[in-house]
C-alpha cells in the first residue's frame, strides 16, 4: 500500500457501559464527593483508553441507543421484553460517559426508531467502502455477524483489560460458521438476552449443526420435506414463522437512516481542561495525575515591594491593633505535621514582610501578633497553619477569615487547597498554583532566589486579602455568617488540637499481632495445601482454580478468558462446601488487614511520641462530614474479629488513664424523624424502641417485636438506611439478596407506614427545584445545578441527593457542634480529659480514672443537647484500656 490506510473505530456504548458497571459493581465504594456512583466511568475510560492506544484511530464513534422502542419491538413487542430495568447507579453515569467523550474529541450519536448495532452496521459498510480498517468494541456477540476481512469485532471480557477480536477466521473456529450465518443460528436457537424465541427445543448446538449442512434457515425450509420425521422436524415445520421473524429480527441493518458521515467521526483534540474538571467533579484523581500539567502561560504579575525580615529589623514593623493583617506558612508537602517549613510571609495593611527562617516567628513583635486576640488575622487553611506553628511552640489566635473555609462554604463541591487554584474559581487570577510556580511531582524545586519565592508568597497572601470582602458578602448573603463564625471556624482549632495530641499507638502490640497474623496466614497455607493435596501456589487464580474445580469437582460459577474466576464473591457462593474454600477466603481476609492495617499502621506512627497524628480534611465532602487520611483512623475494619483486635494497639497515653467512646445512636434516622416530622417514627424514637424491629414490626405487618427474626430487622435496618440514602430498589435487592420486585415493595411500604418521611422527600425535591439547593439545620448548602435537568438520569441523582444531603449534612453539622461543646466544657471545667478522634459518629477520648464518672454524665449531657431536634439524641457510652475495649 503506498497510502497509510485509515481505522475507523465504532464503539457500542450500551454494552461497553454495562460491562463497565458490572466489572466493578462489588469493588469498594466507587462514587465521588457527591454521593455520583463512578464504577461505570472509570472502566469505561480504562477500556477507551486501551483501544484507542492500540488501535490509534483517526475515526471514531460511540453509539447508543436511543430507547427501548425501535422498529424491531413494531414487529415483536416482547423483544428485549425479559430484561430488567437499567439500575438507577448506572443510568445516572450515562450523561457523564457522553461528557467524557465529548472532552476526549470523540462524537457520540443515537438513532431513534433504531439500536446501536444499526449504526454500527451502517458505518461500518460505509467505511469500508471508502477502504477505512474498520474495528467495532462491543461486550455482544450478535456484532460478530459484521466481521468481514476489513471489519474486525474486538469483544470485550468479563473483566475490563482484554478483548477477543473476532475476524471471519475466528468466527468459524469458534462457531464452525461464516459470520453472515450469525442471524440463522440466532433465528434457530433464539436469543434470551433478546427475548425472542427461535424454534422450539432448538439450541445453539443443533442450530450450528443444521446450518453446516443446510447454511441458512431458508435452505433448511427448502429441503424440510427430505427430512427423516422426528420432534426436531415438526418444531422446525410448526414454528417457520417464528425463526424467520427471529433471523430478522438479530439482523443489523446496514442502511439505517443516519444524519452524519464518516467525516463527522473525525477525532477531535482532547479538551484537557474539560478532562481536567470532569475528572474534578467525579474525584478520580488517579486520572487527572495521567493529564499533562496545566499549559496555562506563566504569566509575570506586579512585583509587590516584599521586605526580607531579619532579627534587626521585627521592632520596625509597622503594625498597630487595627491592621489589616494576612499570613502565610509555607510549607513543602501535604502533611504539615512533619512537611519541611519554606518560610512565612505578612501583609500588614499594604506592606509586606517574610522570611525563611521561621524561628523568626518566636521572636517578638512577630509571636504578639499571631497569638494576640486583639489583632485579626486572615489566612487560607487555618487549622493547617495553627498546627504548623504549634510545632514552633506558637498557639495561633485572632483568626477571622480562612478562605480555605469559607470558600468551602459557598461552594462544597469544588474545592482546592491551593491558593492558586482556589482563587481561580473566584475568577481571580493574579496568583500562580504551586503547581504552576514550583512545578509538579520530581521537577518540584523550591527557588533558591528569595525575589521569586516571596513574589509568589506575596501574591498569595494578596489573593486571600482581595476575596476576603467579596466572599464574606456572599456567606451574609446565604445565611451563613452563623455557620462559618459559631461552627466551622471553632472546629478548626478543635480539630487542629485534636490532630496535634494525636493517639498513642502500642507499636510493641502491632509488631506482635503482626507475627500472629504471620504464623496464623502459614498455618492456614498448610491447612489449604493439606486440604488440596498438593503444593500450589494460593496467589496464582489459575492453580487454585484448577484445585477448586477440578480436582476437588466443586461447582463452576463463573469463567474468564483466562480460566475459572476464583473472586471473592465466586468463593462466597462456595462457602461451606469444602473446608478449603473457608479457609481460602480467612487467608485472604487475614492478608489484606496484615498488608494495609498493620503494616500500614506502623509506617505512620511517629517516633519521637508513639502517636499517629492523622489529619482531619474539613473541606472535601458536600455534605459537611469529616475525612481522616494519614492515616484514615476513620476506616479501621471493625467487620471481622481480627480488624476489631487492630484496635486493641491504639491506647492511652498514660498509666491509669483509659480511652472513652461516646458514640450517637442512629443519628441520621433521627435527624430524618425531626425533619420529616414523622409522627411514627418520631413516637418509636421518644419511646425509646428499636427502631429497625420497629421498621421491621411496620413493613412486614407484624404485632409483636418478638415476632422480629434477626433476618427480618437486618432487612428493615438495610431499608432504614437506605431510605436515608436516596437508595434504589436494585441497590436495596443487592444489599440484602432480595429481588428488585421484593425490594420495591419493602420501600413502597415502608413509605406507606411512614407518610411523613414520604411527603418530606416529596417536598424537599420540589424546594430544590425552586430555589436550586437544599439546606442543613445548620444552614449548609448543597447545590444541586441538575435538578431541572431535562435529563432523566442526571434529574433523578439530583433528587436522591436533595432528598440525602439534608439528612447528612445535619447529622454531619450536630456533631461538630457537639466536639466544640465538649472542647469548651472540657477546658471551663480544667478537666484532663481529651478528644483525640472523630469516627463518623463517635467520638473517642482518654480520659483519667479519677474524672471518668464526672466524664460520663458531662458527655452524655453535652452531645445529648448539642442541638434541639423533636426526638431525643441518644448517646451510647463505653470505656476500657484500648479503644477496642472501649466498646
Amino acid at each position: 500500500m503506498t497510502k497509510k490506510e485509515k481505522t475507523l473505530l465504532l464503539v457500542d456504548g450500551n454494552s461497553v457501559a454495562f460491562r463497565a458497571f458490572f466489572a466493578l459493581q462489588n469493588v469498594g465504594s466507587f462514587t465521588n464527593r457527591s454521593g455520583l456512583h463512578t464504577n461505570a466511568i472509570y472502566v469505561f475510560k480504562k477500556i477507551l483508553d486501551n483501544i484507542l492506544k492500540k488501535y490509534a484511530p483517526e475515526n471514531v464513534l460511540v453509539a447508543f441507543d436511543a430507547g427501548k422502542t425501535t422498529f424491531r419491538t413494531e414487529k415483536f413487542s416482547d423483544y428485549k421484553g425479559g430484561r430488567a430495568r437499567t439500575p438507577g447507579e448506572l443510568s445516572e453515569q450515562f450523561p457523564y460517559i457522553r461528557k467524557m467523550l465529548e472532552a476526549y474529541g470523540i462524537k457520540s450519536y443515537e438513532l431513534e426508531n433504531y439500536e446501536a448495532d444499526d449504526i454500527i452496521g451502517t458505518l461500518a459498510q460505509t467505511g469500508e467502502s471508502k477502504n477505512y480498517r474498520v474495528i467495532i468494541v462491543t461486550g455482544d456477540r450478535d456484532l460478530t455477524q459484521l466481521t468481514t476481512a476489513q471489519t474486525t469485532v474486538a469483544i470485550t471480557q468479563k473483566g475490563f483489560s482484554e478483548i477477543e477480536e473476532y475476524t471471519p477466521a475466528h468466527v468459524e473456529e469458534k462457531y464452525g460458521l461464516k459470520p453472515d450465518q450469525i442471524i440463522d443460528m440466532k433465528g434457530l436457537a433464539g436469543d434470551s438476552s433478546d427475548n425472542y424465541p427461535g424454534v422450539t427445543k432448538i439450541g445453539e448446538k443443533t442450530a450450528i449443526k443444521l446450518l453446516k449442512q443446510y447454511q441458512t434457515i431458508e435452505g433448511i425450509y427448502e429441503n424440510i420435506d427430505e427430512m427423516k420425521k422426528s420432534k426436531m422436524k415438526e418444531h422446525l415445520i410448526e414454528d417457520r414463522k417464528t425463526a424467520l421473524l427471529c433471523k430478522d429480527l438479530a439482523t443489523i441493518k446496514k442502511n439505517a437512516p443516519l444524519t452524519l458521515g464518516l467525516a463527522d467521526t473525525i477525532r477531535k483534540e482532547a479538551d484537557q481542561d474539560g478532562l481536567r474538571s470532569l475528572f474534578e467533579e467525579l474525584d478520580f484523581k488517579s486520572f487527572l495525575d495521567e493529564l499533562s500539567p496545566n499549559a496555562s502561560q506563566q504569566v509575570d504579575f506586579e512585583k509587590l515591594p516584599v521586605t526580607i525580615l531579619t532579627a534587626d529589623q521585627l521592632d520596625k514593623l509597622p503594625v498597630k491593633k487595627n491592621s489589616e493583617i494576612t499570613f502565610y506558612l509555607e510549607m513543602d508537602g501535604k502533611n504539615y505535621h512533619n512537611a519541611p517549613f519554606v518560610g512565612f510571609i505578612f501583609k500588614i495593611d499594604d506592606h509586606y514582610f517574610g522570611a525563611r527562617d521561621v524561628a523568626l516567628l518566636k521572636e517578638q513583635p512577630l509571636q504578639k501578633i499571631l497569638t494576640d486576640q486583639e489583632y485579626q488575622l486572615d489566612v487560607f487553611d487555618f487549622k493547617r497553619t495553627y498546627v504548623g506553628l504549634n510545632r514552633l511552640g506558637i498557639q495561633m489566635a485572632g483568626v477571622r477569615f480562612d478562605l480555605l473555609l469559607v470558600s468551602y462554604l459557598l461552594n462544597n463541591t469544588e474545592n482546592s487547597d491551593d491558593v492558586g487554584e482556589l482563587a481561580g474559581e473566584h475568577h481571580y487570577d493574579q496568583v500562580k498554583t504551586d503547581a504552576e510556580f514550583y512545578g509538579k511531582g520530581a521537577k518540584r524545586q523550591i527557588p533558591e532566589d528569595d525575589g521569586q519565592l516571596f513574589d509568589h508568597l506575596s501574591h498569595k497572601v494578596l489573593a486571600i486579602h482581595a476575596l476576603k470582602e467579596q466572599l464574606f458578602d456572599e456567606l451574609k448573603e446565604n445565611q451563613q455568617l452563623d455557620l462559618y463564625q459559631d461552627l466551622e471556624l471553632p472546629l478548626a482549632l478543635v480539630l487542629a488540637k485534636m490532630e496535634i495530641v494525636g493517639i498513642t499507638v502500642d507499636t510493641q502490640r502491632l509488631e506482635a499481632m503482626r507475627s500472629e497474623f504471620k504464623e496464623r496466614l502459614a498455618e492456614l497455607e498448610q491447612e489449604i495445601v493439606n486440604e488440596a493435596g498438593e503444593e500450589f501456589n494460593l496467589n496464582s487464580p489459575k492453580q487454585l482454580g484448577h484445585i477448586l474445580f477440578e480436582k476437588l469437582q466443586l461447582p463452576v460459577i463463573k469463567k474468564t478468558k483466562t480460566g475459572y474466576s476464583t473472586a471473592v464473591g465466586v468463593l462466597e457462593q462456595l462457602r461451606g462446601m469444602s473446608p478449603i474454600v473457608d479457609n481460602i477466603l480467612n487467608y485472604r481476609q487475614l492478608a489484606k488487614l496484615q498488608s494495609t492495617y498493620i503494616e500500614g499502621l506502623l509506617k505512620v506512627v511517629f517516633k519521637e511520641d508513639h502517636k499517629a497524628h492523622t489529619r482531619y480534611t474539613q473541606t472535601l465532602t458536600a455534605t459537611g462530614r469529616l475525612s481522616s487520611v494519614d492515616p484514615n483512623l476513620q476506616n479501621i475494619p471493625i467487620r471481622l474479629e481480627e480488624g476489631r483486635k487492630i484496635r486493641q494497639a491504639f491506647t492511652a497515653s498514660h498509666p491509669g488513664w483509659e480511652i472513652f467512646s461516646a458514640d450517637y445512636s442512629q443519628i441520621e434516622l433521627r435527624v430524618l424523624a425531626h425533619i420529616a416530622q414523622d409522627e411514627h417514627m418520631q413516637e418509636a424514637f421518644k419511646a425509646d424502641r428499636d427502631i429497625h424491629a420497629n421498621t421491621a414490626m411496620e413493613i412486614f405487618g407484624l404485632a409483636d417485636e418478638k415476632d422480629v427474626t434477626p433476618n427480618l430487622r437486618r432487612q428493615a435496618k438495610a431499608v432504614n438506611f437506605g431510605i436515608v440514602y436516596g437508595i434504589s430498589d436494585y441497590g436495596l435487592s443487592q444489599n440484602i439478596g432480595i429481588t428488585r420486585k421484593q425490594a420495591k415493595q419493602f420501600i413502597d411500604t415502608y413509605f406507606e407506614k411512614f407518610p411523613g418521611v414520604k411527603q418530606y422527600m416529596e417536598q424537599i425535591v420540589k424546594k430544590a427545584q425552586e430555589q436550586g439547593y437544599v439546606e442543613t439545620v445548620f444552614k449548609r448548602r448543597r447545590y444541586l445545578p441538575d435538578i431541572n435537568n431535562k435529563n432523566f438520569n442526571l434529574r433523578s441523582f439530583a433528587e436522591r441527593t436533595a432528598m440525602n444531603s439534608p439528612i447528612q449534612g445535619s447529622a454531619a453539622d450536630i456533631i461538630k457542634a457537639a466536639m466544640i461543646k465538649m472542647d469548651h466544657e472540657l477546658r471551663a471545667k480544667k478537666m484532663q480529659a481529651r478528644m483525640l478522634l472523630q469516627v463518623h459518629d463517635e467520638l473517642i477520648f482518654e480520659v483519667p480514672h479519677e474524672e471518668l464518672a464526672d466524664f460520663e454524665k458531662l458527655v452524655s449531657s453535652v452531645m445529648d443537647s448539642a442541638v434541639d431536634l423533636s426526638v431525643p439524641l441518644k448517646v451510647e457510652c463505653a470505656h476500657g484500656k484500648t479503644w477496642f475495649d472501649a466498646k
